[in-house]
């Protein structure tokens, strides 16, 4: 299966090598990697449960935080098990049908994210600048039908990606530079012109991701403008507060995802980049049940109830 003897244009299987260049620390780093997904695992649970079962978040902000919830649970389970392995056990070896689901599940469920930013953003619009038409606008059926639209948007896009890359003639290698298989990285395997393939996706990418950064951007311009135009310091502050959570959830997802997208466009070391790549779908999944824990106090008083350290 050596790089150097690989011949078949089509592979039946690839082989992930990790992080390269720290092969020797492979160990060292899945202690982390591993802390960061349980918390996730555990964290983004328990914020599922809370929604669930605490009426008073039966709300179109924490109804869009379990869609965000649930998302980040599937993309983190999806790439950092096979990560482990890697690291643990040498389990190098990928199906090219679990390689091909892997970047589906990946890059649709990444888009999906950053679309429930965006409707969490639109709640805090309503919110903030309409205050008194806020339950008349966001019903439970337009939350239902953003929700759906933005996961159809997600799947439809991305679709295309692992029968395009199924079509690519593999003759270079079967070696993937990477923990996970990554649209990219499959795309600079293959022995042909891929101009299209690169342009697809970053047209997709532009639609997706930067259109929505776009919107929640010129939606903050709106809610400041609003907030400040509030006659008293007191009011504008409190408006503010609503503001902080969702403004910290997504620099937490956006920035990883700045830094991962940004070596499409300069050098950037390889280990460099698989860190930063890693980090966009490990971080924003274990920070987000701990920003709203922590800023929502109906949240923090019913996960110590489920936990059994507060009476209800």
């Amino acid at each position: 299966m050596a790089a150097s003897n690989w011949t078949s244009p089509h592979p039946s299987t690839f082989i992930l090598i990790g992080i390269p260049g720290l092969e020797a620390v492979h160990v060292w780093i899945s202690i982390p990697f591993c802390f960061v997904y349980i918390l996730s695992l555990l964290g983004n649970s328990l914020l599922l449960a809370v929604i669930k079962t605490e009426p008073t978040l039966h709300e179109p902000m924490y109804l869009f935080l379990a869609m965000l919830a649930f998302a980040d649970l599937v993309v983190s389970t999806t790439a950092v098990p096979k990560t482990l392995c890697i690291f643990w056990f040498k389990d190098k070896t990928i199906h090219v049908n679990v390689c091909l689901t892997q970047i589906f599940l990946i890059h649709s469920l990444t888009t999906m994210e950053s679309g429930f930013m965006l409707a969490m953003a639109f709640d805090r619009y309503v919110a903030i600048c309409n205050p008194l038409r806020h339950s008349a606008i966001l019903t439970n059926r337009v939350i239902t039908m953003i929700g759906l639209g933005i996961v159809m948007r997600g799947a439809i896009l991305l679709s295309p990606h692992p029968f395009l890359l199924k079509q690519l003639p593999y003759c270079r290698t079967n070696v993937i530079s990477h923990t996970y298989c990554e649209f990219m990285a499959l795309v600079n395997l293959a022995c042909m012109d891929t101009r299209f393939m690169s342009v697809y996706s970053l047209t997709v990418a532009f639609l997706t991701g930067g259109l929505d950064f776009t919107l929640i951007s010129l939606s903050y311009i709106l809610i400041l403008w609003a907030i400040f135009s509030l006659p008293s310091k007191e009011a504008r502050l409190k408006s503010l507060s609503t503001c902080t959570s969702h403004v910290c959830v997504m620099l937490v997802f956006y920035t990883p995802a700045f830094f991962s997208f940004s070596h499409r466009f300069g050098h950037v070391a390889p280990h460099v980049h698989i860190l930063i790549a890693n980090m966009y779908l490990l971080f924003p999944p274990m920070m987000n049940p701990i920003i709203y824990g922590v800023r929502t106090p109906g949240i923090q008083q019913r996960v110590l109830h489920i936990l059994g350290l507060k009476p209800a």
